[in-house]
């Protein structure tokens, strides 16, 4: 039989993995085949009115997107037809996100899609299954299908959070700020986010009930509804371990559920590969039981750590994202304008870099004393240095200059190539930022300890508390909100002073903090 690589499906292995042998042919695993849309046409034509920012681009209801842009019937039937001739299992079949799981042996999947499969071992990732080489298909499912994802099982993403160092019980300062605080120092609209449902992507770890009884008992908050969302054989698994994935995913649940406990909180937990992160995210823009308004994601990594066909598949569950009305927010990276690569240029992360989510930067707040500014006495990019961590941002490699970025400019350090202020020529991240430096971090209630965590994983949740007080107060989904925000006069608080390694603040979008941290009262103007 012919067949037709993937296009974008190479994939090779990182500098300093070692192969260590075969994988047993019998291992069972699990693979995701993403398909084509149907009415790929329509689909453009309305992405193009939505990143114009056109009034008349009313998002398309969960039902109604299925029928109109999911997966045919026919291309369904013969994804199902396929994996009947390698003795393949269909584990789900999804036409509106337009994806079918399968499961199967390696043997099974190495002759199905014409891949070699072995074991590898890396210094920094561990032991992992790794391929190399495209992925096969049939002549006649070329243009079917679009990605073969989860052949390869090497972790994708990490979280971006970070303790103040050491890990200690936070004691009383003015330099660290419950949930509530942030919310009155960026001046939230009033609410509770009653009516909404905010979707969290976690790739590992788990949340305690008890952490977070207590938390929001200490706070004085409701205990909002927090219900986890198996993907791809993950759940809620808790390690104990603070400083494992553990600390990320209470960080997130905490923070959202302080500031909007009226809302739904969903949490969706999958296995930290391509094909789980690609997976979790799509369960969750197409989740018609709990319906998330809004998503928030704090994991990633350099655009560089993926294969185009992986990170084609997430841009395009980023636009179905955008077509339901769904706002995604995504935390920018804690290394800085390397984005914590070592090969001494410049990177952005992913799906931050995604131009069809809300790329979320970091700064280091000092609250004010007097009643001025919403509390804010001063705010600057965050860069702690090279150990305390500092804010994401920059340009990205992947993707083309947005619509509504048009016009702007990047400023670089001095002492970098090509230094001073140049026209932005490519996607810029990120979009906006928020409180995220440890030292002026986030109280919350971890592993049975106080403590105080930053990062720009705490900024995403942030923010997408504030967008879903803003959806439950205009009782509609913000949706995708870039063009309105670029539009805007102002969105809060523009962020002049500070670097993150090769980019510097400046008047206006930067690639530190980019239109600056938000005054939730303009922002939810913004959005009308």
């Amino acid at each position: 039989m012919t067949t037709h690589p993937i296009p974008g499906s190479d994939n090779a292995q990182p500098d300093g993995a070692r192969c260590i042998g075969a994988c047993d042919p019998d291992e069972q695993i699990e693979v995701v085949m993403m398909l084509r849309r149907h009415d790929e046409a329509g689909f453009r034509q309305l992405m193009n009115q939505i990143d114009a920012g056109e009034a008349g681009a009313a998002p398309v209801s969960r039902e109604d997107f299925g029928k109109r842009f999911g997966a045919s019937d026919a291309d369904i039937q013969r994804a199902k037809a396929f994996a009947q001739e390698h003795g393949l299992t269909v584990v789900r079949a999804d036409p509106a996100a337009r994806s079918v799981v399968l499961s199967g042996t390696i043997a099974q999947f190495g002759t199905a899609f014409g891949v070699k499969l072995a074991r590898y071992e890396h210094h920094a990732i561990g032991d992992y299954r790794g391929r190399s080489g495209p992925v096969n298909v049939p002549s006649d499912m070329k243009d079917m299908v679009t990605a073969v994802l989860g052949l390869d099982s090497r972790p994708q993403a990490r979280p971006h959070f970070r303790f103040r160092p050491p890990f200690r019980p936070a004691v009383a300062q003015n330099l660290s700020y419950t949930p509530l605080d942030l919310a009155r120092i960026y001046n939230f609209p009033a609410g509770d986010g009653t009516g909404q449902c905010v979707g969290i992507i976690e790739l590992g770890g788990g949340y305690s009930q008890s952490d977070l009884s207590t938390y929001f008992t200490q706070l004085g908050v409701g205990t909002p509804e927090v219900i986890s969302v198996g993907v791809d054989q993950a759940g809620n698994a808790p390690t104990g371990n603070p400083n494992s994935a553990d600390g990320e995913v209470t960080l997130d649940v905490e923070i959202v559920g302080a500031i909007v406990p009226g809302a739904r909180i969903a949490v969706y937990f999958s296995p930290n590969t391509d094909a789980g992160f690609v997976d979790a995210v799509s369960r969750a823009i197409h989740d018609d039981v709990n319906k998330p308004s809004v998503v928030s994601i704090s994991w990633g990594s350099p655009e560089s750590n993926w294969t185009a066909q992986s990170q084609g598949a997430f841009n395009d569950v980023l636009q179905s994202a955008a077509v339901l009305g769904v706002t995604v927010c995504v935390a920018s990276g804690d290394g800085g304008s390397s984005d914590g690569a070592t090969d001494g240029q410049d990177h952005v992360d992913f799906p931050a870099s995604s131009p069809y989510v809300l790329a979320c930067g970091g700064t280091h707040l000092t609250a004010s004393t007097s009643a001025s500014a919403q509390g804010i006495g001063q705010e600057v990019v965050w860069n702690d240095g090279d150990q305390g961590g500092a804010g994401g941002g920059g340009i990205s490699a992947t993707y083309a200059l947005p619509v509504w970025q048009q016009g702007l400019s990047v400023t670089r350090t001095d002492g970098v190539e090509g230094g001073g202020k140049t026209a932005l020529s490519q996607r810029g991240v990120p979009d906006v930022a928020g409180d995220a430096s440890p030292e002026t971090g986030y109280q919350v209630f971890i592993g049975g300890t106080e403590t105080v965590v930053g990062g720009t994983s705490a900024v995403a949740p942030l923010w997408a508390a504030l967008i879903a007080r803003v959806n439950a107060a205009a009782a509609q989904p913000a949706g995708f909100i870039n063009p309105k925000l670029y539009r805007a006069a102002s969105i809060g608080n523009d962020l002049t002073m500070g670097n993150n390694g090769s980019f510097e603040a400046s008047a206006g979008w930067d690639a530190c903090t980019g239109l600056g941290s938000p005054d939730g009262v303009k922002v939810a103007a913004a959005l009308k």
